[in-house]
């Protein structure tokens, strides 16, 4: 791919590409859906969420998040940091020192998460409600 500046024709490097290049959620084959899967997945997002007061340690990680087993957290920062949202810091000491945190994309992914993550936090008693009435509702007919 080339450029046009100043009447010359440039290569465009392929960092440059890549920032220029929007995905697809609604088509089949765009990449886009794997990082849609990986961030907004429960744990995923937990995740992201987490990481945005700083960095945490693998120990921390699963604290904070109650629920997440050992196997999914480790496939989780895995896959997030495929994905360039978080970043893992190994430290050169003994025993081994690990530590993840969000990356510039990853804290730009995370604001969004959360204002997600608040609704829901702010809604849930609403959306609770209308579940009992709902199951009242089926259970009458």
């Amino acid at each position: 791919m080339v450029s046009m500046m100043d009447g010359h024709r440039k290569p465009v490097p392929p960092s440059r590409l890549m920032e220029a290049m929007r995905g697809n959620l609604l088509a089949a084959d765009c990449p886009s859906r794997d990082v849609l899967q990986h961030m907004t997945s429960r744990w995923g997002v937990l995740v992201l969420i987490a990481l945005e007061g700083g960095s945490h340690r693998f120990s921390a990680l699963r604290r904070t998040i109650g629920g997440v087993s050992e196997r999914m957290l480790a496939q989780t920062l895995h896959l997030l940091e495929a994905d360039g949202l978080i970043s893992r810091h190994a430290f050169d000491v003994v025993p081994p020192h690990v530590e993840y945190a969000l990356t510039p994309l990853g804290e730009g992914a995370a604001v969004h998460l959360r204002q997600m993550t608040d609704w829901i936090e702010d809604n849930i008693g609403a959306v609770l409600a209308y579940r009992r009435d709902r199951a009242g509702q089926d259970n009458k007919g």
